[in-house]
């Protein structure tokens, strides 16, 4: 769909040359990505040139096909300019299938419509679609910077409030409703790929002595402490939530019996190999885990329930053990 700007592309290039349109974004900070949707080549150029000048990192597409493959992967740009007339998928049809379609806990993606459709019927219809804004052509581009630095604000604030949802405050591991739904997801995944997904749970030994001789705060240090010591024990694809209290739940993907033990043995060996500080004292903890690899036919909750029996069984053990 090509249109006729009051800003042409001639007059433009100059004035994003001159820097009088630059952001002000601060140097060493991650540049957002923004996604393009647009067919027509000469608006396609003009918006791009605006926002590299402003500091973004531009993702095109020709289509609105291409721009819901985009804006529908994993690693899709937070805000999207997309335009309302296009081959494949109009703009309000794409809104509709991103909001329908992508999980409320993903990422959010700030859509603003761009188009010659200014009359008020089209707006109520494209926000209706699910569109966070709007911007009519031809377009001022000190407005439209505008609307996409109020986008970016938006976008920040729910990723805030996401990560509020799925991680837990203390550790900064993945919580209880967030690590298994990831299991879910990883368990789905490695079916799929044939390939062995093996789940740990972890407890700390006598955890209650801690809060009970030293307080609460303590009790606090030291799963500050064994979050992170977990952490740097895992391999990059392996992943670890907080349970429960004093329980870990850590995601072993793409792993066998074998290699299940000795990721978890060098997980228990990092927990209690050192004291660690809790309130000015030096605490000697250590702990018991229990796991269980995937059969082949039991569920999530299946697989967990059979990692926290081999956790019962390493305590009644004498704790400090791993245990399937």
């Amino acid at each position: 769909t090509t249109e006729i700007y009051t800003l042409s592309l001639h007059d433009a290039l100059p004035i994003c040359r001159s820097g009088v349109l630059r952001g002000r974004r601060r140097k060493g900070m991650n540049r957002m990505k923004v996604l393009i949707a647009e067919d027509d080549a000469t608006s396609r150029l003009l918006l791009e040139s605006l926002l590299r000048k402003w500091g973004y990192d531009v993702i095109v597409a020709r289509d609105g096909e291409e721009a819901w493959r985009i804006l529908s992967s994993e690693d899709s740009p937070p805000i999207a300019l997309v335009d309302w007339i296009m081959p494949g998928l109009e703009g309000p049809e794409l809104c509709r299938r991103l909001r329908a379609h992508i999980p409320a806990d993903h990422s959010y993606r700030y859509i603003i419509l761009v188009t010659v459709r200014d009359e008020k019927v089209h707006i109520i219809r494209g926000l209706e679609s699910g569109a966070d804004d709007y911007v009519t052509k031809p377009f001022d581009p000190h407005e439209l910077r505008v609307r996409i630095t109020a986008g970016e604000r938006i976008v920040g604030l729910q990723e805030q409030l996401r990560h509020m949802a799925l991680y837990d405050s203390l550790t900064k591991l993945m919580n209880r409703r967030a690590i298994l739904d990831r299991l879910e997801e990883e368990l789905a995944r490695s079916r799929r790929e044939g390939r062995r997904l093996c789940v740990g749970l972890l407890d700390l030994d006598l955890f209650k002595n801690v809060n009970d001789t030293l307080g609460h705060l303590a009790g606090d240090d030291v799963l500050q402490e064994t979050a992170r010591r977990v952490r740097g024990a895992l391999r990059n694809y392996d992943i670890a939530g907080r349970y429960g209290g004093e329980e870990f739940l850590v995601i072993l993907p793409g792993t066998e019996r074998g290699d299940a033990i000795r990721t978890l043995e060098r997980i228990r060996d990092a927990v209690g190999g050192t004291p660690m500080l809790a309130q000015g004292t030096l605490v000697s903890v250590t702990a018991s885990l229990g796991f269980a690899c995937d059969d082949g036919t039991s569920g999530p909750e299946v697989l967990v329930r059979r990692a926290d029996t081999a956790l019962y069984r390493a305590k009644n053990e004498g704790r400090n053990r791993v245990n399937e």
